[in-house]
């Protein structure tokens, strides 16, 4: 694809313009290390188009603080580009009020937090979405695939939205308009060497 020229024009009835601003979906899977990265990455072009993001981290620990949630916070109160919403499902969901001797399943808390995302997406919430670990919970069982894709396809105007984590499953992919799939070929733990500072968070 030199130049940024596609290969190959569908005969779908839409302008070069039209077919340019058609909405997203991407999926970033794979064994490698980089699918949130990229994933956080496009965020920030978001963001600098004065788009509203909103991040919702299906998997990782309200404990784990990876660096770009300080970054994006910071620049979506800079006024400067778009808004930034970043829910955690390990803090139990930022618009979930509960007692704190509530005690909520991993299972219960993918399926609130992909609740969430649906009225989002109805409500046109955010133009840009990273659904970071998302595959977990399809994978699992907790959240049915052929609902996420019938969602997706459906969803109103022009929302953006890239799903991260391992073991994509092929109706996802069939619909994604971008999927890439990190590859590892050597990694830092293979000489046992642990996750470091400004590296992994």
């Amino acid at each position: 694809m030199p130049k940024g020229i596609p290969e190959t024009v569908p005969d779908d009835g839409l302008t070069t313009r039209q077919r340019r601003t058609l909405p997203i979906t991407a999926v970033h899977t794979g064994p490698g290390k980089g699918k949130s990265t990229a994933a956080f990455g496009m965020a920030l072009r978001a963001w600098n188009q004065g788009w509203p993001v909103g991040v919702f981290q299906f998997v990782k620990s309200a404990k784990w603080k990876v660096g770009e949630e300080n970054a994006l916070r910071v620049l979506g109160a800079s006024g400067e580009g778009g808004t930034v919403a970043w829910h955690k499902m390990g803090e139990g969901w930022s618009w979930v009020q509960r007692s704190t001797e509530a005690e909520v399943s991993s299972e219960e808390a993918a399926k609130e937090g992909w609740e969430q995302v649906k009225r989002d997406l109805a409500a046109e919430t955010y133009r840009f979405y990273v659904l970071d670990e998302f595959t977990y919970p399809m994978h699992w069982g907790w959240v049915d695939v052929d609902e996420v894709v019938a969602v997706l396809k459906d969803r109103p105007g022009s929302q953006h939205v890239v799903i991260t984590g391992r073991y994509a499953k092929e109706p996802l992919t069939e619909l994604a308009d971008l999927v890439t799939e990190m590859t590892k070929v050597k990694h830092p733990m293979d000489a046992g060497r642990k996750g470091q500072r400004g590296i992994e968070w």
